[in-house]
């Protein structure tokens, strides 16, 4: 054996035997620092990939420690940790059988077939046994093992789904397994290098999941749970999940009536309700007036075309399984829209363009449908009929990056206005291994990809690059927001289109008087207005800033005797424009004040003699609670200012 060269992260560059393993190497940094590290990253042969901190090197690389703070560290760290809870299955319930468990975003879940579902008790004892494990500070091994060896070990401990997996997944040779304590688990792994390391973890619940996601084959109950390197972590992921819950907006919009699905309808249909279609009018109207003001047309489509546009556009080849399927009339196929696109391009071919109208800018409130699985229905946020605020630009090649950052531009005020503060940006490519997936030349591809990356970088936005991330038809940008609570949420995306013009034969007359391609940018900024409305809930909890608030204000008459003046104070502000209820019930003051705080309607102006006398009204928010007697034209002064500059704090 010889010597091998390895290139650290820093640069600095070392010379040890051959087979050294990445642990070894460890011993070179800070003790503080090496105690952190769960896993490496090293070429061992097919280009840089995670590696086990035992598994030796033989070939020059560069190697690089993770630690959980890093995304793929944690990756690892809570792949690892379904293991320990496997291992913690096998000791208590020797009978189940094993499926899947991968790390997730949150933590991560392993699938088991049992008979007995299991309960929230056997979650604490299975919690309890896998602290037991832990401590035993368990190595997680890396073993190759024979193809028959292999599916002779799984037949033997009666384990069904593991010789699937095992025949569908491994090259027929070898099969890689890793051991934690009694568990052998066909995995390609890495893992971390022990059980030591997860000094956290908490079983959150059970759910149940078909086998490999096919409802034909078994039900698997998934044990899903989460994970950190410290309790500080857990305690403060498991507040967030509390108060993720306390914000649920399907919870929230049940008990604050915005609206409803109803299953007589069908799933993943939303029905608005009043107070929830107030909220949509005056999402939907600043937009209007915001597009009108930046040089958009407002166009309506239908929401059946004929099948034959969607074989032109590519959606039957690249988006087909999420289609519903065709409608038939008189021998001619007709398709319910997933998009707004080739409507959109067939009002812009209604004419010949000339390159003087161009940029030509076409945007719709438009909804369209998916057939999206019952499984993944959830809210407002994941629906078979939503209505995207659809956007498409035809432009010339020396436009398109001007026209980018435009759309940029009006996602970031969207975002503002609607009181998001921080977000995240992402640039999504295609993946040049997956040819077949995308449409078009590679030429093409670069010098989209090219366009929106000149256009971030010129606008100084960081962003994050996502291989394989893109859609069919080119590349995009996707803006996350942040919200109350720290939740990424995709909803803006603005991509770039060089197929579909192609595919339509799109044409303008240019300056030289011939006939050029333009290209073409499609921009959704609230993605959904379904989604986007789910996602306002959660990040307000329900108490909508007052310019959004269904009801702005609300009236409570202390007694019959000042009724006449409470309706004389709910009549002038609703005069004035303002969404004012007056709760003339005869209940006790402190009920009614108690029912408007549960509603979260900003302001309860209290109304009694004094006040009658007076000409004020006693001032109640929603937040700060009493804020004593105001003039009511002062008070008014006030909503008006709050509705006028969007304010989210009252």
């Amino acid at each position: 054996m010889g010597n091998i060269n390895i290139t650290l992260k820093d640069g600095k560059a070392v010379q040890v035997p051959q087979g050294t393993k990445p642990a070894d190497l460890l011993k070179k940094l800070p003790q503080k620092i090496a105690k952190r590290i769960v896993v490496a990253r090293a070429d061992l042969g097919k280009g840089e990939t995670l590696v086990d901190l035992d598994r030796p090197l033989e070939r020059d690389t560069r190697v690089e420690f993770l630690t959980t703070d890093d995304p793929d560290g944690l990756f690892v760290f809570r792949h690892s940790s379904a293991h320990l809870l496997a291992a913690a299955v096998l000791e208590l319930y020797p009978e189940v059988q094993f499926g899947v468990g991968p790390p997730t975003d949150q933590g991560f879940f392993y699938e088991f077939l049992r008979e007995k579902p299991f309960t929230p008790e056997d979650l604490e004892k299975i919690e309890k046994k896998m602290a037991e494990l832990r401590n035993q500070n368990l190595p997680n091994q890396r073993k190759l093992v024979p193809f028959d060896q292999a599916m002779k070990l799984y037949q033997e401990q009666k384990q069904p789904l593991k010789c699937e997996l095992v025949r569908d997944l491994s090259d027929g040779k070898m099969v890689q397994f890793y051991t934690t304590g009694k568990f052998i688990d066909f995995c390609l792994g890495p893992h971390i290098p022990s059980t030591k390391f997860i000094k956290a973890f908490k079983l959150l619940s059970v759910a149940g999941a078909y086998w490999k996601g096919e409802e034909s084959n078994p039900q698997m109950q998934r044990i899903y749970g989460t994970s950190f390197p410290s309790q500080a972590e857990l305690d403060d992921h498991l507040h967030k999940l509390e108060e993720a819950k306390r914000r649920d907006h399907r919870k929230l919009g049940k008990e604050l009536n915005l609206f409803s699905i109803q299953e007589e309808a069908g799933a993943g249909l939303i029905f608005w309700h009043p107070k929830g279609g107030i909220i949509r009018h005056l999402m939907e109207n600043w937009l209007r007036e915001e597009l009108l003001r930046r040089g958009y047309d407002l166009v309506y489509t239908p929401h059946v075309l004929r099948q034959d546009l969607w074989k032109t556009s590519g959606h039957l080849d690249y988006y087909r399984e999420n289609m519903f399927p065709a409608m038939e009339d008189e021998h001619v196929a007709y398709q319910l829209k997933p998009m707004n696109c080739p409507g959109h391009i067939l009002i812009y071919k209604s004419s010949l363009r000339s390159y003087r109208e161009l940029p030509i800018r076409l945007a719709e409130l438009g909804t369209v449908y998916r057939w999206e699985r019952t499984g993944v229905l959830h809210g407002l946020l994941r629906v078979r009929g939503f209505t995207q605020d659809d956007a498409h630009v035809f432009c010339t090649p020396d436009q398109i990056e001007a026209e980018i950052e435009a759309c940029v531009d009006f996602a970031l005020a969207l975002l503002k206005t609607f009181g998001f503060q921080d977000y995240e940006v992402e640039l999504s490519v295609r993946d040049p291994n997956r040819a077949a997936d995308y449409a078009g030349k590679v030429e093409d591809w670069e010098q989209a990809e090219g366009a929106l990356v000149n256009s971030l970088t010129r606008m100084n936005i960081p962003f994050k690059r996502m291989e394989g991330e893109a859609v069919f038809y080119g590349p995009k940008i996707d803006i996350k927001l942040i919200d109350a609570i720290g939740r990424p949420w995709q909803l803006s995306t603005v991509q770039f289109d060089f197929n579909l013009p192609e595919r339509f034969k799109l044409e303008y007359v240019a300056a030289d008087g011939a006939r050029h391609r333009p290209l073409m940018v499609h921009r959704a900024l609230f993605g959904s207005v379904e989604r986007f409305f789910g996602v306002l809930i959660e990040h307000y909890a329900g108490a909508f800033p007052v310019w959004l608030a269904p009801v702005q204000a609300i009236v409570l008459p202390i007694s019959e005797k000042v009724l006449d003046y409470g309706e004389k104070v709910a009549g002038q502000l609703k005069q004035a424009g303002f969404r004012v209820q007056l709760d003339d019930r005869n209940e006790k003051l402190q009920a009614k004040i108690r029912d408007a705080q549960l509603q979260k309607i900003p302001f309860m102006l209290v109304c009694g003699k004094k006040e009658e006398e007076a000409g004020t009204v006693s001032v109640r928010s929603r937040s700060k609670g009493d804020l004593g007697p105001r003039p009511l034209a002062d008070f008014q002064a006030e909503l008006q200012r709050l509705v006028e500059t969007k304010a989210t704090q009252a």
